[in-house]
């Protein structure tokens, strides 16, 4: 069995006591989404690009037509926020682009920091058993869940203050130590016992909340076992961030396009300081989840960690295999990097580096944020065994 220590991340007020969480039965707030299967279609053009140290906790949504799930994260989450259930206020959190070409984005979040000891995380598999002796997101606290997120049964959205719920809903839930404004969970069937093992349906379920909160600023990330999930109980993660993402803005190279008409497009990204694979939709958004996610299930297979990012809304997907914990675990990442506490999952490998220590925030270039993301990625020969795995079989 191979290890690595780390501090694990707290996501919720519960999760170090045994409070009774007192859930809801039968009702919850819900948003139901459209039964359709059209993406949106956004430009890069679409993201704005802001040199601000630190944005209004409007901003990302100030100049933008809001949806009715975009408020409704948004107002659920600074509701949570002024009743005190977060461990810090992320007003309080710096935030600076990086001098350089990439745009890399460094925040300092000594909330993040929490003085415990470091516990042993299992790396070797990436997909390991449900244990519901161990936190997860059915311990949560009632005060933490936003709303429960369904489909409709027609092609009609619609939001319900008292919405009846099954045994096992969607719920949206606030993380009590968040990295930007209205950082939430997206937890697929959260009564079910799914460990962290992402498949079609649930990969289609989050690209539909990006796709209905239609935000450019809003982004879902998932970090598999092995990839610094933070618990192995399945879920996203998902906040609003007002700069453009250094990975949005890589150049690609096309690897595959599919030969219908409509049909997506996969490429690779250059001179990014990782190895990425990424998916553009064409018309269909399951046909999207479907290729993803079958290339996320081959991964899982084949016991290889990974990131993913939900970008612009909805209509890209970054796939992201990395190594970092395995590496660490063989004692070959230096120990500098190590000394920051930096852990490279989704949002970290898309250039928003979450730094725990003042002085590492101060200390921050364009150069050493490259350095740290280049322990995250596979060899040459590694990434291209990946993308002909991840590619066969596509027409």
């Amino acid at each position: 069995m191979t290890t690595i220590k780390r501090v694990s991340t707290i996501v919720s007020i519960n999760q170090n006591g045994d409070v009774n969480p007192n859930l809801p039965e039968g009702t919850l707030p819900l948003y139901r989404f459209a039964k359709r299967d059209t993406p949106q279609k956004v430009s890069g053009s679409a993201l704005v690009i802001s040199n601000h140290a630190n944005s209004a906790p409007d901003s990302p949504r100030s100049e933008e037509e809001t949806t009715c799930l975009d408020d409704l994260i948004f107002q659920e989450w600074i509701d949570r926020e002024k009743k005190g259930l977060f461990r810090y206020r992320v007003a309080d959190c710096k935030n600076k682009v990086l001098e350089g070409d990439s745009g890399f984005i460094a925040q300092l979040n000594e909330g993040r920091h929490l003085k415990k000891r470091a516990t042993e995380f299992r790396i070797d598999e990436v997909l390991q058993p449900y244990d519901p002796k161990k936190f997860n997101f059915t311990k949560v606290d009632a005060r933490e869940i936003l709303f429960a997120f369904e489909e409709n049964d027609d092609n009609s959205t619609e939001f319900l203050e008292n919405g009846p719920i099954g045994e096992s809903p969607n719920l949206v839930v606030i993380n009590v130590s968040p990295i930007d404004f209205g950082h939430v969970l997206l937890v697929p069937k959260y009564k079910s016992q799914l460990p962290q093992r992402i498949d079609k349906e649930s990969l289609l379920l989050a690209l539909h909340m990006a796709v209905d909160v239609n935000n450019p600023h809003f982004r879902l990330g998932y970090n598999s076992l092995g990839a610094f999930a933070s618990l192995n109980h399945l879920h996203f993660q998902a906040y609003y961030l007002f700069d453009t993402l250094p990975i949005e803005r890589a150049r690609t190279s096309r690897i595959f396009e599919s030969r219908k008409a409509g049909g997506l497009k996969i490429s690779e990204l250059v001179d990014y300081p990782v190895k990425v694979i990424m998916y553009e939709v064409g018309e269909s958004l399951k046909e999207l989840a479907d290729v993803v996610g079958e290339a996320c299930i081959k991964l899982q297979t084949n016991n290889l960690p990974f990131n993913l990012l939900i970008s612009y809304c909805g209509s890209r997907v970054f796939l992201i295999p990395q190594c970092y914990a395995e590496k660490q675990a063989r004692g070959e990442v230096d120990q500098a990097f190590l000394d920051t506490e930096v852990n490279p999952a989704a949002w970290e490998i898309s250039g928003h580096i979450v730094l725990k220590h003042r002085e590492d925030f101060h200390a921050a270039t364009e150069e050493s944020v490259k350095n740290l993301l280049a322990q995250v990625s596979l060899s040459e020969s590694h990434f291209s065994e990946v993308k002909t795995m991840c590619c066969a079989g596509l027409r």
